[in-house]
């Protein structure tokens, strides 16, 4: 049975020392525009290695709100520039830098921030730039600009602290960076652990569910350790404007940072379900985003959602295809591989998990996806993941409390069944969907994206009240 057969369904290599720079308003400069910043304040750091560096930018408004910005700079050394951007539209004129807000963030009320970027490059020096303007109106005060040489040697990946971190931190902030060992998700002291959270719905349709009342929630009232950001291919996704949707990816990225949670960072392929189709996308996609995101210890990447109508043989060449590029830039990150018959280890073609066992990918810190609807996928599924889980590392990307579908009503006994397993297996899982969808997988009801509460039951579908009381038990991740 066809699992999703439905459209609707975070180092640089390398990387150097960090330079900061902050630059904070004064006095309110008057100006004509009703668009024009009356206060800011800016924070620049930069991330470098030889010939090359990453800039990230917050922008906080101490003025009046703006409803479309423009950031200015200027670089200190004419070897300076701009390369790919990212949440902003990027120009360079000899030493002059500007960035343009795009649809998503231009509008920054009082006090409100927002965070852009950029890879760029250097040849005699990489001092950090000393003035900014926002709409034209200069964030002033005392700034002391420093940004130290990259090391000759890369720092180490993760070093592990000498004592356990202590109670109440974050996700990331406890478990760092991690890595597969053996069968099993680990974390930076090298103990298997579970990552449990949610996953988005298309970020082309429910753009508007995520923002920061929503993810404050998901971090602080249903303590998720994961955001799965399902960013479409096809379906009005990637394809229609990649520069757009890449953005938005990495915006929901530091988003997740920010609150401490893991970032899953799914290349949503459905239809048609060869990911030899978007192979060319795949590699333009993974390499900005693994070298946007490479000095992050958050970011996990799903390469492939669900395969359909193709062999293992064709996922995992793609597999062998895609994963070198994000290698390229970031060594240490897990990558996620889709399985045949939507993710289903190939259970849904009445096959079994032995092609993969027996023909893993030829690559590290690789995990293997496995997807299920609880009121559709019983007791063979189940005993198949108990059965691969002891061979292969699995990680349920996805899932849901409904049938395959993603509606009908919630199936409490099978969903509860499934959790168990996966809690006693310690298999990481997103549960489909983080939105007020009408449908059934849908966590919130109708209409909750629409206003600003994201807490309490009145917002709660039965599926997502389910979920919430199984994702916020506590963690209890291990530090030795």
């Amino acid at each position: 049975m066809k699992l999703l057969p439905r459209p609707s369904r975070r180092t640089l290599v390398m990387a150097g020392a960090v330079g900061a720079l902050t630059v904070a308003a004064s006095a309110a400069v008057p100006v004509a525009s009703a668009q024009a910043a009356t206060g800011c304040a800016v924070t620049y750091t930069t991330s470098s290695w030889s010939g090359g560096f990453t800039a990230n930018i917050t922008i906080k408004n101490l003025g009046d709100a703006v409803d479309g910005w423009t950031l200015g700079f200027a670089f200190p050394d004419a070897g300076q520039r701009v390369g790919q951007g990212w949440s902003a539209t990027w120009s360079q004129a000899g030493a002059a830098v500007t960035a343009r807000s795009v649809s998503w963030n231009g509008a920054l009320a009082t006090g409100a921030s927002t965070s852009v970027g950029f890879n760029g490059t250097w040849s005699a020096a990489n001092p950090a730039p000393t003035a900014f303007t926002l709409n034209g109106t200069a964030c002033t005060g005392a700034t002391t600009p420093t940004t130290p040489p990259a090391p000759t040697t890369p720092p180490p990946t993760t070093p592990p602290p000498t004592t356990p971190p202590p109670g109440g931190q974050t996700p990331v902030a406890i478990n760092g960076q991690l890595r597969v060992c053996g069968a099993n998700l680990c974390n930076q002291y090298g103990r298997p652990i579970q990552l449990r959270g949610m996953s988005t719905h298309g970020i082309q349709w429910f753009a508007r569910c995520y923002n920061d009342a929503s993810l404050d929630a998901l971090a602080d009232d249903w303590r998720a350790d994961l955001l799965r950001i399902a960013m479409y291919v096809q379906e009005d996704g990637y394809e229609t404007d990649p520069a757009g949707f890449t953005n938005r990816v990495n915006a929901l990225v530091d988003e997740a940072e920010q609150r401490g949670m893991y970032a899953l960072v799914d290349f949503h392929t459905l239809t048609p379900g060869d990911p030899m189709h978007n192979l060319a996308r795949a590699k333009t996609f993974f390499a900005a985003v693994s070298a946007r995101n490479a000095a992050k210890k958050n970011v996990i990447y799903e390469i492939a959602n669900e395969p359909n109508g193709v062999s293992w043989a064709t996922i995992k060449s793609y597999a062998e295809q895609v994963i070198p590029v994000i290698r390229a830039n970031d060594p240490d990150a897990v990558v996620v591989v889709g399985t045949r018959g939507w993710s289903s280890l190939g259970v849904s073609d009445g096959s079994n998990a032995n092609e993969v066992i027996n023909n893993p990918v030829n690559a590290t810190n690789v995990m293997y996806t496995f997807h299920f609807y609880a009121a559709s996928h019983r007791d063979n599924y189940r005993a198949e993941v108990e059965r691969a889980a002891a061979r292969l590392p699995l990680f349920v990307t996805e899932f849901g409390t409904v049938d395959y579908t993603g509606d009908g009503g919630v199936d409490a006994a099978s969903s509860n069944a499934w959790l168990d397993l996966l809690d006693r297996l310690k298999i990481s899982y997103a549960n489909w969907t983080y939105s007020d969808k009408a449908e059934g997988s849908a966590a919130l009801r109708p209409g909750t994206c629409a206003g600003s509460t994201y807490t309490g039951p009145g917002v709660l579908t039965e599926s997502g009240a389910l979920i919430r009381d199984r994702i916020r038990t506590p963690d209890n991740f291990p530090t030795a």
